[in-house]
């Protein structure tokens, strides 16, 4: 195991062409709303970015001392992010099931109970970090299990690898097997715990959790409400209307709420910093609602497609007259790829079942600043501006013989990124960089 130290005032220039957006994108035509620099340069100190721009430029500014990293041909881009993952999943990717409650009750829950063991969670964070590493994912919000040995490994390793992770203790307290579930009180005092031991601990952020409304009673709902009240600031995750038989029955639960999202809003949970995953079949009510609240709709495609879950309707609820806010995610044990690139490949799929377009820069722009702002956290991570935490990705199109032939044909910056998220994967991370420290090649 590779310890990785934390940043300190190194001063070092990246080399390469840089890519960062303002904003999301409204078509390839829109060249306003991103910063592209052919020779760019990246000034870090201290684990952050102070200066962004020409290459010339920014080495003439630069003390003499900063070294200089030569990535060219290489991209530049700020570090993917990852809105949604279960920690205790890996060993459950890949497992055939033929819907979402099928898979849980076969693999899932029997997985996630080995969890109670400390030994068990520290190897397999160990496995989890280095994973988000190779796939340049600098940022991710993920489950851990029920308990709360899982989520003191994973914000342990975070904190050793000194990296900005959002995640937090799962509340489940019904319809999941006795060894894998808390109690409304017990759920309560450990997530209190692991805000207490982690939140801002590093660069942690714990998250309230109730995995979702069919396996949380009243009475843990009423607990997840009261932990929302006395931490205003963190964020919420859990899953909403992924499966039409997971609907069918969170309502049967709950039968005096509206609909699904009606759960969660009685509760006092449906608000800005939270986050819905799946979201794929809403009312026009549901969809109201969580324009206007700000909620976000986190978008699973891998996950979506391997389970028959359904086809996220991310254009049709991006240009409503209430916008839905929307971010993207792996939802690994679910999902099928730890890559952000494969992720958005299948998000490009999904809306061409659709009959919409999603384009190239719009897919890197979600990976990057999208997520970012759907996580309410852009002024630290997402772009390269000045200021920012110097978490960096630096992508090679030419990573495979198939991607370098390819490459030989393309001729734009959008062919090129399309060309990433279309035959890219883990291979096509040349570096990643944490803090301002190169974190793949130390692996």
């Amino acid at each position: 195991m590779v310890q990785v130290e934390h940043a300190g005032k190194e001063r070092m220039i990246l080399r390469g062409r840089l890519l960062s957006f303002h904003r999301r994108p409204e078509d390839l035509s829109d060249t306003a709303s991103y910063l592209y620099e052919d020779d760019g340069g990246l000034l870090i100190e201290g684990g952050r970015i102070t200066a962004c721009g020409a290459f010339a430029a920014i080495r003439a500014e630069a003390p003499d001392n900063a070294e200089i990293i030569d990535h060219r041909p290489h991209l530049i881009l700020p570090g993917l992010i990852d809105t949604h993952l279960h920690f205790p999943q890996m060993q459950v990717i890949g497992s055939y099931a033929a819907n979402l409650l099928e898979w849980l009750n076969t693999y899932t829950f029997v997985e996630e109970q080995r969890f109670s063991d400390p030994a068990h969670g520290a190897r397999i964070a160990v496995s989890f970090f280095d994973e988000m590493i190779r796939q340049g994912t600098t940022t991710a919000v993920a489950y851990c299990s029920v308990h709360r040995a899982s989520a003191d490994a994973y914000f342990a390793e975070a904190e050793r690898r000194n990296m900005l992770m959002l995640g937090g203790k799962v509340m489940m307290d019904r319809n999941a097997p006795d060894a894998l579930t808390d109690t409304p009180q017990t759920s309560y005092d450990d997530t209190k715990a692991v805000i207490a031991a982690w939140h801002g601990k590093g660069r942690n952020h714990v998250v309230i959790s109730p995995r979702f409304a069919i396996t949380s009673t009243p009475e843990q709902m009423e607990m997840a409400a009261a932990l929302a009240r006395e931490f205003p600031d963190l964020h919420i995750q859990t899953h909403l209307s992924e499966n039409l038989a997971e609907i069918e029955f969170a309502c049967s639960l709950y039968p005096k709420a509206k609909d699904y999202t009606d759960i969660y809003a009685h509760y006092g949970l449906l608000r800005e910093n939270m986050l819905l995953g799946h979201a794929i079949h809403l009312s026009e009510r549901e969809r109201d609602a969580i324009s206007e609240t700000g909620a976000v709709a986190v978008h699973c495609p891998t996950s979506n497609l391997f389970l028959g879950s359904g086809l996220f309707p991310l254009k049709e609820l991006e240009r409503r007259d209430g916008p839905v806010r929307i971010a993207v995610a792996t939802d690994i044990g679910g999902g099928t790829s730890y890559s952000m690139l494969k992720t958005m490949d299948e998000a490009y799929k999904i809306q061409q079942l659709r009959g919409e377009r999603l384009t190239p820069l719009e897919s890197f722009f979600h990976m990057t600043r999208g997520n970012a702002e759907a996580l309410g956290l852009a002024d630290r991570i997402g772009t390269l501006e000045p200021g920012t935490d110097a978490d960096i990705v630096v992508l090679d199109a030419r990573a495979t013989p198939a991607m370098a032939l390819k490459m030989e044909a393309a001729s734009t910056l959008a062919e090129e990124l399309f060309l990433l998220q279309t035959l890219g994967d883990d291979r096509a991370i040349a570096e990643t960089y944490v803090a301002g420290r190169p974190a793949k090649s130390a692996i």
